[in-house]
């Protein structure tokens, strides 16, 4: 998205220096600088404005101090979200801020979607929890972090050879919504990963995707994550009061890159820091309820995508009207290119067969810009896809004064003649959500109208057969070559070897001189 521009907001103000902060150079401004784990950090001025929380919330905008960004290192720098959200404790955080206005209690929940499905949803405020939510107690006094009472981890239904000691080194546990993976203390990831490989025994070890970690992988388990569970055991994590929950694949593993249906720990030893961390992947499909006020988090597993109809909360707000733009681009579509807006696609039953997705892309380029890079874009498409570049084809274009409009289809990966319901949906989701990103210099862009054919399209015969006829034609051609080798072995060798009777005459020959 644009930068936010101070000066173009007639709200803004700058937070005066002040004994609570870091000041610049001049000691006008405050500033503030923020390192975090994974070696990425934020810096720049803290700034006052009206922070909006979305035409779909419930919330009014609220005045607010943020940190103004100037610089940013790391993954904040090269993720496609633009900044950072605290929700810790502290006066920054956001939720600080909203409990000291009183417009909120002082408690929030969030809950991150699946593997496949993407989704989720972030409360701020308190809402009523559900009865089987189970929940452990956070202590505010150990760390400024959230943190868990964690004592036991069970795989297989098995608990690992531990003392509850290893999960309270240094922070203790704590839960860390920022943090993509988990990370265990060495004895208690040493334990994890024995247990985990002894379940594992009809899958191969392979690579991870990136050469410069040691990731531990297996291939076997296929692509569909509903179908996890047959591949790779359970786990289960037990507080200090004897509740527990219960964790599937998807929260400790992470789809392999470059390897089709592989699968990769997404829990790894935290160095030599005893401190137990806990990040996102671990509570994928899972609502966690900060309640602050008591100091509790609470746990519960649900489908993220659907949130609102499981908590049976106040319906979820109304779509925004048709002129609205909820996508990440600023683009306006041109009347002239934009068909009727179709209904988002229905999540495909596990018994349909899907032979074809199609979309519409509208970019705000020209055809004849856009036309040398066509190859290039159907790449890009490919991968943010997670297809095989086989699979991605250009139907056709409208081409408009300032934009054009593309009709795209994804085929099914040869020599398949339909598309899994896992691909399908993850595709779809994918699109729905907003999470194909384009390098900028195919500019701004929106995704609409997918659609998914019950029938795979009709091959020509030679699209069906045209591997065998290669392949019979090459057999031919090897017989071929062959049998021209011998005839022409056997004709030398007859001639290099002419039997003469014992009593013919044979003329002299002449030895010829050495060559020097």
């Amino acid at each position: 998205d644009p930068r936010f521009q101070p000066d173009l907001s007639s709200t803004y103000q700058p937070v005066k220096c002040n004994i609570d902060c870091s000041c610049d150079n001049e000691r006008e401004q405050c500033i503030y600088e923020r390192q975090y784990a994974e070696m990425s950090s934020s810096s720049g001025v803290l700034g006052e404005d009206i922070v909006s929380f979305g035409n779909q919330s419930e919330l009014e905008p609220q005045r607010a101090v943020f940190g103004c960004e100037n610089m940013e290192t790391g993954d904040l720098y090269s993720q496609h979200a633009d900044g950072i959200m605290g929700l810790g404790r502290g006066d920054l955080s956001i939720v600080d801020q909203l409990v000291d206005k009183s417009v909120i209690s002082d408690s929030f929940s969030l809950c991150y979607g699946g593997m496949d499905v993407g989704g989720g949803a972030m409360v701020l405020g308190g809402i009523a929890t559900p009865d089987d939510m189970v929940f452990t107690h956070s202590d505010t006094a150990r760390s400024p972090y959230y943190n868990i009472d964690l004592k036991e981890i069970h795989v297989a239904g098995k608990m690992l050879p531990l003392n509850p000691k290893v999960f309270d080194g240094k922070h203790g546990t704590v839960l860390d919504s920022g943090t993509t993976y988990a990370y265990l203390p060495e004895q208690a990831f040493g334990a994890f990963k024995e247990a985990i490989f002894k379940e594992l025994n009809s899958l191969k070890r392979i690579q991870g995707p990136d050469p410069n970690y040691n990731d531990l992988c297996f291939s076997g388990a296929g692509s569909d994550t509903s179908q996890l569970s047959n591949a790779f055991p359970s786990v289960e994590m037990v507080f200090g009061n004897g509740q527990k929950i219960l964790l599937s694949p998807e929260n400790y593993l992470f789809r392999h890159s470059k390897v089709r249906g592989s699968y990769c720990l997404g829990i790894f030893q935290n160095g030599k820091d005893p401190t137990t961390l806990l990040g996102g992947i671990v509570v994928r499909n899972t609502l966690v309820t900060y309640d602050r006020e008591h100091e509790k988090i609470g746990f519960w597993k649900t489908n993220c995508s659907q949130l609102w109809e499981r908590l049976h909360l106040s319906p979820a707000p109304p779509p925004l009207p048709s002129g609205t733009d909820k996508d990440n681009s600023t683009l306006d579509i041109s009347p002239a290119l934009a068909p009727s807006e179709s209904p988002p696609a229905p999540a495909p039953k596990s018994s349909g067969k899907i032979g074809l997705i199609t979309f519409f892309m509208l970019l705000n380029v020209t055809y004849p810009e856009l036309k040398p890079h066509m190859s290039e874009l159907a790449l890009f498409m490919a991968k943010e896809l997670d297809v095989n570049s086989s699979q991605v084809r250009l139907m056709n274009f409208t081409s408009g004064e300032n934009d054009t409009l593309i009709k795209w289809a994804i085929f099914p990966e040869e020599p398949a003649d339909y598309i899994s319901n896992a691909t399908a949906m993850d595709i779809v989701s994918r699109l729905s959500e907003n999470r194909v990103h384009l390098p900028d210099s195919f500019g701004s862009y929106k995704f609409f109208g997918w659609n998914m054919g019950p029938t795979p399209p009709q091959r020509t015969w030679w699209r069906q057969h045209y591997m065998a006829v290669i392949i019979a034609f090459v057999i031919t051609m090897v017989i071929g070559l062959l049998a021209s080798g011998a005839w022409y072995i056997w004709r030398r060798d007859k001639s290099l070897v002419s039997y003469k009777p014992v009593d013919s005459v044979v003329a002299e020959q002449e030895l010829q001189p050495l060559q020097n």
